[in-house]
């Protein structure tokens, strides 16, 4: 109703409940190892508490954001430096910066491996970035944050389930102890946060879950794996570069508008003169609609353009629809992306790699 009241941030409690999760089950990763040698224990500590560190830093970022609306180069400069401590642990006790390379390249060149140096560690720095912000972004309907989280967190489980028994079975062990809590919280926010919600994450819940993947992913040693977990989330940042960039203009919210007289969700929409494009710009406008990835009205000097977002490319797709049909079908679009990547992961990858 008009009073009712709805609670905000909720992710600053899932996440400082998380922690607690996390801090409860020190002495267990610590001393779960088949090697109980001081310098093994030394280091799933060291491991622990810098994933600890980091994901508390974006629990702060996304608090701050909440309360103060930072601006865009804030939220690409601290994830980078929340990064640092999930980076020099992986220098210290991994320090691996080879990429074994893919069919043909062995064959055509003699190389099997490739060291990237300090280009690896700038490549997980990126990947922090991209992961909390990639969520952040694809958000404003409700039970999307919280709905695409828990399914790239059970890809995440199910992947270090398949993998325990492997030789990696160390760092599969560190993503269960962090995942299976993850999912635990998120389950119980999506719970409230299904439509009609009865809480907003904010964007605190956005920046926690994104650093919990990106630690996954580095100190879990399966980043590029994680990648592909993304996929939904890789595509609607790419179709959202011209907007992020302000090659075309971009308004403070993107997200879908709710019709005037129906409960349906609509394309939401950016109004902006041609004269105000350069020339990206305006050949963005000329090739995105032929794409089909935003619709245009033209006017004289008035431009009526579609966000560029993934969810309303979906919209333009399936036509103007219920807030929870949409999250549905998102999620399900989540869902088969993960099917697409464990194919790759585990059966597509060996026409490139050997076993």
């Amino acid at each position: 109703g008009i009073n009712a009241e709805y609670g905000e941030g909720v992710g600053v409690v899932a996440g400082a409940i998380y922690l607690v999760c996390l801090f409860c089950t020190i002495p267990f990763y610590v001393l779960h190892s088949k090697d109980n040698s001081s310098s093994t224990m030394l280091t799933n500590l060291s491991q622990y508490l810098s994933a600890l560190l980091s994901i508390c830093c974006m629990i702060l970022l996304g608090f701050t954001d909440d309360v103060l609306n930072l601006r865009w180069r804030h939220k690409l400069v601290l994830p980078t430096i929340a990064s640092l401590p999930i980076l020099m642990v992986y220098y210290v006790t991994y320090g691996n910066t080879y990429i074994v390379m893919p069919f043909p390249i062995p064959q055509l060149f003699n190389v099997n491996v490739f060291d990237l140096g300090i280009l690896y560690y700038v490549y997980m720095g990126m990947l922090a970035v991209f992961c909390t912000n990639s969520i952040n972004i694809l958000a404003g309907v409700n039970g999307v944050e919280c709905g695409q989280s828990v399914v790239i967190a059970v890809s995440v489980l199910i992947n270090s389930l398949i993998n325990i028994n492997s030789l990696t079975w160390p760092e599969h062990l560190f993503a269960l102890y962090l995942v299976c809590p993850f999912i635990g919280v998120s389950l119980a926010v999506l719970f409230y946060n299904w439509y009609p919600s009865k809480v907003f994450v904010g964007d605190t819940f956005c920046y926690f879950a994104g650093m919990t993947f990106a630690v996954l992913g580095i100190l879990g040693h399966f980043s590029k794996t994680m990648l592909m977990f993304f996929m939904p989330q890789i595509f609607n940042f790419i179709l959202s570069v011209p907007q992020l960039f302000h090659l075309v203009p971009c308004p403070r919210h993107r997200l879908p508008r709710l019709h005037p007289t129906e409960d349906k969700l609509m394309m939401s929409t950016v109004k902006f003169k041609h004269s105000q494009l350069g020339m990206a710009g305006r050949l963005l406008l000329y090739i995105l609609p032929k794409l089909g990835l935003t619709k245009i009205t033209i006017e004289d000097e008035n431009v009526t353009m579609t966000n560029l977002t993934i969810l309303n490319v979906m919209l333009s797709v399936i036509g103007e629809t219920h807030e929870r049909t949409l999250t549905l079908y998102l999620l399900l679009l989540q869902s088969v992306c993960s099917v697409v990547a464990f194919l790759v992961r585990y059966r597509l990858v060996y026409l490139f790699y050997d076993e």
